[in-house]
């Protein structure tokens, strides 16, 4: 049956073994079960995002919400799919009807940021590419120009005069970098696309930096920096990326940089950034009152009101399930997943040496009998 092709999926799933979970969604969607093809879509498509398989994953979700359009999960899932097809402004359109849908979910809104931050990039580059780009056509008058004059005075001079056009072919190419930094870490991003690592030298001294890239076009980009302060050689972590280069530096002092280059001449007059213990620090905020408040201590007290709430009824137990799966082990939460799942809700164990064994069977409560929930 299409169910237990499901259940025995989501039990693959769980246990990472994503080819034959892909087998068991692929053998649900054969049969004639319409209630839930669009959750056999949706979670077939999850497993295509773990493969990587983002095109085909795309059209499962789309699927999905064909026949339900108010699937959340398959639009979040799409969402993942034309991020990494790197089809930025249609993952926002997604990933902002989706948490239309499901407000509650908070990796819509993480997702939504990270497609604005592309979008964002992506302009970046275009306009930086504009300047860049180099009119071919405007050198060729330059060229012909050159030519004539040389074989005019070919017979007074036998040394080859420069052709303007070869200088401007020639130019270094131009590429927008940024940086910013925290407490302990310089970070450099260089905005290039596409670059195989292997194409990508980065070579970072005590108190400079060298970075070189072979560019799919054939022309090389160079990037030679003097720093403003030391930085530890050893520590530098380079991360070659399709939308750019990041060079994460390891500060030797941890003080405020205020640019990136310098002779380092004002570093003694730059203060050391204080490491409080988060435990010694008082939170005050500007206010016209003559009495100050320790905010840390009020948010404390909230949070033992919390803890020290009476709950009754579900939500008690809710709370107590919570607060089970936050604290457990990795086997412990699977062990809550597979068997909430299998069981239609009605068992919730956090032994995983005894429900992955097997599939775990539905118990409806005494007095009650489980049906399957019909539109």
């Amino acid at each position: 049956m299409a169910t237990d092709n499901f259940a025995k999926g989501n039990e693959e799933f769980v246990n990472e073994n994503y080819e034959k979970a892909l087998e068991l969604y692929t053998e649900a969607l054969k049969t004639d079960d319409e209630d839930m093809r669009d959750d056999y879509y949706a979670a077939r498509a999850q497993v295509l995002l773990k493969l990587e398989r983002y095109s085909e994953a795309l059209e499962d979700t789309n699927k999905s919400t064909e026949i339900n359009p108010k699937n959340s999960k398959a639009y979040y899932r799409r969402g993942i799919a034309l991020f990494h097809l790197e089809r930025y402004e249609d993952a926002l359109k997604v990933f902002t009807a989706g948490h239309v849908l499901n407000s509650e979910n908070s990796n819509f809104n993480t997702w939504i940021r990270k497609c604005e931050a592309e979008i964002d990039l992506s302009k970046q580059e275009k306009s930086n590419g504009a300047e860049a780009r180099v009119g071919v056509s405007d050198s060729s008058p330059m060229e012909t120009s050159s030519s004539k004059e040389s074989e005019k005075k070919t017979e007074s001079s036998s040394i080859p005069k420069p052709n303007p056009a070869d200088a401007v072919l020639n130019a270094p190419v131009k590429a927008k970098h940024d940086w910013y930094q925290t407490q302990t870490h310089v970070v450099l991003t260089i905005l290039i696309k596409n670059v195989p690592k292997d194409d990508c030298h980065v070579d970072v001294q005590e108190r400079s930096l060298s970075c070189t890239v072979k560019l799919p076009s054939g022309n090389d980009y160079s990037l030679e920096l003097d720093l403003a302060h030391n930085v530890i050689p050893d520590k530098t972590l380079t991360k070659v990326l399709s939308s750019k280069i990041e060079i994460k530096m390891k500060k030797q002092a941890e003080i405020q940089w205020k640019k990136l280059e310098g002779d380092g001449q004002e570093e003694d007059k730059i203060k050391q950034i204080p490491i409080q213990n988060p435990t010694d620090t008082t939170h005050k905020y500007p206010t016209s009152s003559h009495k100050t408040r320790n905010w840390d201590k009020l948010e404390q007290e909230v949070k033992e009101e919390e803890k020290t709430e009476k709950l009754e009824g579900d939500a008690a137990l809710n709370k107590l399930f919570q607060q089970i799966y936050s604290d457990g082990t990795d086997e412990t939460k699977k062990a809550m997943m597979k068997s909430f799942s299998e069981s239609g809700g009605t068992v919730l164990s956090t032994n995983w040496g005894e429900i992955g064994e097997k599939k775990t069977e539905i118990k409806p409560p005494d007095g009650m009998e489980y049906k399957k929930w019909e539109c």
